[in-house]
C-alpha cells in the first residue's frame, strides 16, 4: 500500500510509483492500471524504463540519439470513466504499455477484470477509518504532519489487524467455536499474514504497545 498527501500533481505520481517500486520483489514487472491522470505514464516510465540506443541505419551520418523505452513485459492500462451531470454514463479502457490480450491473461488468472475497485475500496476504507480525510465531517487536522502520522497507523491497522475476506483460508478441519454456535471453517487472514511478515492476526493494543527496534540517528542527535 503506498500513500500520499497533497494535490494530485507529477510529483505526488512520482513518488507514489517509487514507493510501490520499492515494495516489489527484484525483477518483478508488476501490472499498472490507473484513472486516466496524465502524471502517471511519466513517473511509471521513469521507473521502469532504460535506454535504448538505435542502430544506424546509414554507414555515415550521426548516431541516433538515444530513447528513454519501457522495459519489456511491462503492463498499463487506463480506466477513464465518463460522466455526465455527475453521473457515469460510460467507462473506456486504455491500453498504454503492452497488448490488451497480455493484460487480459494476466487478470483472468486471478478472477479479476481491468478496473480500479481496488484502489477505489482503498480510499473508501481510508475515508471510513482516517476521519481528517472523510467527508462532510468536522475533525480537522492540524498540518501535514498529523495528517501523515494518522496514514501511517491505518496502513498498520489495515495490514496487521484487520482480516479481509478475500485472503481467508479454508481450514481442512472445521474448529469447533465456544457455545452452541457454528464450526469456525476458514482461517482469518490479515495482509501482512499473506506476506508472510507475521502468523497471526494482531489486535490493537498490541500494534500501539509494540516497541519499535531504535534507527540511526543523525550525528548530534
Amino acid at each position: 500500500m503506498a500513500t500520499d498527501i497533497g494535490p494530485r500533481t507529477l510529483e505526488m505520481a512520482q513518488r507514489v510509483v517509487h514507493q510501490v517500486a520499492q515494495r516489489l520483489a527484484p525483477h518483478c514487472i508488476p501490472l499498472y492500471l490507473s484513472d486516466g491522470f496524465k502524471g502517471y505514464l511519466p513517473a511509471i516510465l521513469g521507473h521502469f524504463g532504460f535506454w535504448v540506443h538505435p542502430e544506424r541505419r546509414q554507414e555515415k551520418g550521426p548516431w541516433p540519439k538515444p530513447r528513454w523505452m519501457p522495459v519489456p513485459g511491462l503492463l498499463y492500462a487506463q480506466v477513464i470513466k465518463q460522466y455526465r451531470h455527475r453521473r457515469m454514463v460510460g467507462v473506456q479502457h486504455r491500453v498504454v504499455f503492452g497488448t490488451l490480450g497480455a493484460i487480459g491473461q494476466v487478470l483472468s488468472a486471478c478472477g479479476w477484470k481491468m478496473n480500479t475497485a481496488f484502489v477505489e475500496r482503498l480510499n473508501l476504507d481510508i475515508r471510513q477509518r482516517v476521519a481528517a480525510v472523510g467527508r462532510r465531517v468536522n475533525t480537522l487536522c492540524q498540518g501535514e504532519d498529523g495528517l501523515q502520522h494518522q496514514l501511517v497507523l491505518f496502513q498498520t491497522y489495515h495490514n496487521f489487524v484487520l482480516p479481509h475476506a478475500s485472503l481467508r483460508q479454508p481450514l481442512l478441519v472445521p474448529e469447533a467455536t465456544n457455545g452452541s454456535g457454528s464450526a469456525t471453517v476458514w482461517r482469518l487472514r490479515t495482509p501482512a499474514m499473506a506476506a508472510g511478515l507475521t502468523d497471526h492476526v494482531w489486535s490493537l493494543r498490541a500494534v500501539l504497545l509494540y516497541r519499535v527496534p531504535p534507527w540511526s540517528q543523525p550525528a548530534g542527535v
